[in-house]
Parts: structure tokens; sequence; C-alpha cells
């Protein structure tokens, strides 16, 4: 059994290289992370870090998704973008800060790893692969929150209900959410009774199913015609800058 494989039976649950950004790390990089990387359950709603507090460790989901959320004075909150196996959470680390913009809440549960601050400032010294995939995978970050911005301001709750669904259906193993109408209208930004009434229409025209918390998408191709813009230019984005 070779070295890694060694590691990873011992870190056991998980193969990180189910994360996009840690399978695309050289073979000589990943070796020298890998005894780093520690395994965590992501539950849902477990806030991986508050606006304004220190972040000590970046985060690689696995079959997780997370939401950053801009929260308000008032506790009102919207979702400026998703995360999930194609990067990492934690993007103030590597722009050179050490607190947290925005709030990262697990959206749907699943799990992953981390990797302690001192460790990625250690590979950004050395000019590690990971420096560099980790900046693409900001440009791309930043790419989204630009986009749902617009998005929300200018696109129907129907547009932006698919536009949310295929984000999240892209970070998925499978075509099924476990989510409540009332947390998607946090996420939007909007009424529980608007999300409820988009739910319904798209349900009614045969996109999805929906009953208990349970979201399942039954057509792709009827949401894609649905969606607004906004889904294919921050998709195309992605492809552009992050390994597959």
């Amino acid at each position: 059994m070779t070295a890694i494989k060694k590691l990873l039976t011992h870190a056991g649950r998980a193969d990180p290289r189910q994360n996009q950004i840690l399978a695309a790390l050289p073979a000589q990089d990943y070796a020298r992370l890998l005894p780093d990387l520690e395994f965590i359950n992501m539950p849902l709603g477990w806030a991986l870090c508050e606006s304004g507090c220190r972040m000590s460790h970046l985060y690689f989901p696995l079959d997780s998704i997370v939401s950053l959320l801009y929260v308000m004075e008032d506790g009102a909150s919207g979702e400026i973008a998703v995360t999930g196996r194609e990067g990492l959470v934690g993007i103030s680390l590597i722009m050179g800060g050490d607190s947290a913009t925005s709030r990262a809440v697990v959206q749907s549960a699943g799990s992953g790893f981390r990797l302690k601050s001192s460790v990625m400032k250690r590979e950004f010294a050395i000019g590690s692969q990971l420096k560099i995939l980790s900046l693409c995978f900001t440009q791309a970050l930043i790419a989204q929150m630009s986009q749902t911005a617009v998005c929300n301001r200018h696109h129907t709750l129907d547009q932006q209900l698919c536009r949310w669904l295929l984000l999240s259906l892209d970070r998925l193993p499978s075509n099924e959410l476990v989510m409540t109408q009332e947390l998607i209208a946090n996420m939007l930004g909007v009424r529980r009774e608007g999300v409820t009434e988009a739910a319904c229409r798209l349900q009614h025209d045969g996109m999805i199913t929906y009953r208990r918390g349970h979201i399942t998408i039954i057509n792709r191709s009827m949401l894609e015609k649905r969606v607004c813009e906004c889904y294919a230019v921050v998709k195309k984005e992605y492809d552009r800058l992050l390994p597959h």
C-alpha cells in the first residue's frame, strides 16, 4: 500500500480528491498536503464562520453545499454565492485577510476537509499549485457574487429560483436537495410566500417535485430554458477558470 493510501486509510472516511481543487493538485503537492487535511462532518445549518470573525481554516466541501450570506443589522440576510465540491470556503485568508466578510452556512449537509491557515500560508510561500487554483477559484466566486447581485435586482423570482436550483444541482452528486422553502426564502432574501408560489409554478410545469423539504429536479432541460442568462454566465466562468 502506498504512503498516500495509508494516509487515506488513517483519515478514514472519504477521499479528499472528491473536491475538485484538491483533485487537481500535482501528486507531490497533494502528498505533502494530505497529512494536514482534517475530515469533518458538515451538518445542515452549521456556520463555518461569521462576518467579521477571524478564520483559522480553509474548508473543502465534498458532497455538501455552503452558502455565503450577507447579514444586515436587523438580522435579514441574502445569499451572495454558493460553494461546493468545485471550490473552497475561506477566500479572505487567500486574499491576505484574517476575518471573514460574510457568513458561511451549510445549506446541504455532507462532509468535507479543512486545512489550517498556517499550512495554507506555507503552501503559498513555496509556490504550491494550491495558490494558483485558489486564486482562480476566487475569481470565479467573485463573478458569481457580481452576477447574483444583478440577478436579484433585474430578474423575476421564478428565474432566481431556477438559477439557485441549477447552481445547487451542479454541486451535488444527485438531483435531490433537502431544503425547506423558509430556508430558500432566506437565501434569496424574499418572503416565504413568494418562494412557495414560484415552487408551485415550477412543479406545475413539470420541472421539480417538492414535498416535506425535499426538492427533486425531474426536468433539468426545462429549468435551463426558464432560467435567466445569469446561470450561463456564472457556469461559463467556472468552466473556464477551474479544473474538472
